[in-house]
């Protein structure tokens, strides 16, 4: 079993590539190598491969890797199953974990992250939290979305930590973390990798 995060930029024009760019192949490089694990191709969109633990994690930081600029955001597919062509470029490998990504991705209308397995019971189920994790997530303002990726990079940091590391009160630290939603979401994802 492997799990293939497919994804793009929304409105990438409207921000400068050099930044976000840099800020999203620095986040797909701490899972592995290009063109191996991990690819951009027509100039915002990617692919990466990680273990199915690892990819709503990934998932949660590239979001907020790239909701710290703040004209754009991002589409994010991950579709779970069987690797059964391995090549050297992940773009060229194949399996159902593609298939389901890709048609994961298609599918993405008004919800900017979904999952898609070979279990529909556990897709709906997932999908109806991250719809509605989505609609803290998708309005995060770049202060908040490295918040909230500091804090779960560091989830071994207490507040005060945290606060150091971004240069702010705690207090500011402790109100934020309410507004973006963490425990929430921290309780999704504690669902997620229960079911791996």
């Amino acid at each position: 079993m492997t799990s293939i995060i497919t994804g793009d930029i929304i409105s990438s024009r409207s921000a400068d590539p050099k930044l976000w760019l840099a800020a999203l192949k620095a986040e797909l490089n701490k899972y592995g190598t290009a063109p191996k694990h991990w690819e951009v191709y027509r100039g915002d969109s990617f692919q990466l491969e990680v273990s199915p633990k690892q990819a709503l994690i990934a998932a949660l930081l590239i979001k907020a890797s790239i909701k710290q600029f703040k004209t754009i955001d991002v589409r994010l597919a991950i579709g779970i199953g069987k690797k059964t062509y391995d090549a050297e470029a992940i773009t060229e490998s194949n399996g159902s974990a593609f298939v389901n990504s890709g048609e994961c991705f298609e599918s993405l209308r008004k919800s900017r992250l979904a999952i898609k397995t070979e279990d529909d019971s556990f897709n709906q189920v997932i999908n109806i939290m991250l719809d509605l994790a989505s609609l803290t997530m998708d309005s995060w303002t770049p202060k908040a979305a490295l918040l909230f990726k500091a804090t779960l990079e560091h989830s071994d940091f207490n507040q005060i930590e945290i606060a150091k590391l971004l240069d702010r009160k705690q207090g500011n630290v402790s109100a934020g973390l309410k507004r973006i939603g963490y425990d929430e979401i921290l309780k999704m994802l504690n669902y997620y990798n229960s079911q791996f």
